[in-house]
């Protein structure tokens, strides 16, 4: 199998990176939770800069994605990076694509002075659990993630009126 090229994506794989997304969520068994549309990733993305997207392809082909962002650690001191959306095709799993784009991401942590680098996988997706570990991730025990959003979060923002 041909190398891995990994590159940011720009403005005109909008298209490319919704396809993806949905392509992950329909592996998740959530495709029904996806409201992204292009103009809101365009938006978001290459005009407001919110989170940052790479591309792995094979022979020009594109194979692989990743969409990430900066968080912060205030323990640390230092942003963190946080990876939101890991794919890769299922017919080019097993190749090694997934762990370059897990070091391509790693390094541009190290080169932006990130303290941490992160992100969550649900609980049932065992080889990715076993794979992320093989990579030196530690799951954080202890911890319960927690999300308000549609109506509650609305509700939530209403009770901050002064």
């Amino acid at each position: 199998m041909s190398k891995l090229h990994v590159r940011l994506a720009t403005v005109e794989d909008t298209p490319l990176i919704l396809q993806f997304i949905k392509e992950l969520a329909e592996y998740e068994e959530l495709l029904s939770e996806v409201t992204a549309t292009e103009e809101i990733l365009k938006k978001t993305l290459f005009e407001d800069h919110k989170a940052e997207v790479i591309i792995g392809e094979v022979d020009a082909q594109p194979v692989a994605f990743a969409l990430f962002f900066s968080n912060f650690s205030t323990f640390v001191g230092k942003p963190g990076l946080y990876l939101e959306d890991l794919y890769v095709k299922p017919e080019f799993r097993g190749a090694g694509f997934g762990k370059q784009l897990l070091a391509y991401l790693a390094n541009l942590a190290v080169s932006r002075d990130y303290g941490r680098f992160e992100w969550w996988c649900l609980d049932w997706n065992t080889s990715s659990i076993e794979f992320y570990k093989r990579m030196g991730a530690k799951p954080m025990d202890g911890w319960t993630v927690y999300r308000v959003d549609g109506d509650a979060l609305t509700e939530l923002a209403a009770k901050n009126i002064l």
